[in-house]
């Protein structure tokens, strides 16, 4: 009776242990499931934490690149603006000197070799009908030129095919024309190569209107003839005075610029 009492004893004093045990289990899981609620959201930081840094020196190597290649792009465009600036500065300088060579020819040939050593209104071989001077460039027949060809040869000598704005100056144009004419009648050579061809005026048809080398309209009524395309005018001696003709003929040409002020 005594064994079965104490063996019941001791059975009932394991089962109270494995409750204290079982108990202490419970409670020391419960304490342990807090701490593991917190390293998922701080691993979860680090591994955001570590992306930033790693974006940010990313971007930071990109810009770093981007700044070394704006950078050469800048030096490189600031030495072709000083190479501009250069070419600038020397194109200026022969600008000058040219200017200043062509002044120093201007005033040799208006001056020098004159018998009085004055200066003219015109060069040597111009002829001066105020305000203006006319060369007459009367070239035997193969050495007549096209209209371009003849205004080509007065811009050499800083003037433009002759222009008559009023009766005055196509009066001075029809005068010489005449002279030119007549004199070359009485030379050796054929009358048909020389004036009674017509001298090249600078007067063409420009988008189906009659205008001068400066730009102007025709405003002389007396020559009416058709507003042909590639066609220009010669100063010929006829009544109407000029005459309309393709300006791929071959002319003789009248130059004209200012007369200087002396």
């Amino acid at each position: 009776m005594n064994r079965r009492t104490q063996q019941e004893m001791e059975e009932i004093e394991e089962e109270e242990d494995d409750s204290v045990n079982a108990s202490r289990g419970a409670v020391d899981s419960k304490r342990t499931r807090p701490g593991r609620r917190f390293v998922l959201p701080i691993a979860v930081c680090w591994i955001v934490l570590l992306a930033i840094m790693g974006l940010r020196i990313y971007l930071t190597s990109e810009l770093s690149g981007n700044n070394a290649e704006l950078y050469s792009r800048i030096q490189e465009l600031e030495t072709r603006e000083n190479n501009l600036t250069q070419k600038i500065q020397d194109m200026t300088t022969n600008w000058n000197e040219l200017n200043i060579s062509r002044a120093q020819w201007s005033i040799d040939s208006y001056c020098l070799g004159n018998a009085d050593d004055k200066c003219k209104a015109c060069q040597k071989g111009w002829l001066l009908t105020q305000p203006s001077c006319y060369a007459y460039n009367d070239a035997q027949y193969p050495h007549q030129k096209t209209w371009e060809e003849a205004r080509e040869d007065c811009r050499g000598r800083n003037s433009d095919l002759a222009v008559a704005h009023n009766s005055d100056e196509k009066n001075v144009i029809y005068k010489y024309s005449r002279l030119y004419s007549r004199y070359i009648r009485f030379g050796s050579i054929e009358e048909k190569s020389f004036g009674n061809r017509g001298f090249w005026i600078g007067l063409r048809v420009e988008d189906g209107k009659w205008k001068w080398v400066d730009g102007s309209d025709l405003t002389d009524s007396s020559f009416n003839a058709e507003a042909a395309d590639g066609h220009c005018a010669v100063s010929v001696l006829r009544e109407s005075n000029w005459a309309s003709v393709s300006c791929e003929e071959t002319h003789q040409w009248i130059c004209q610029k200012k007369a200087l002020s002396v």
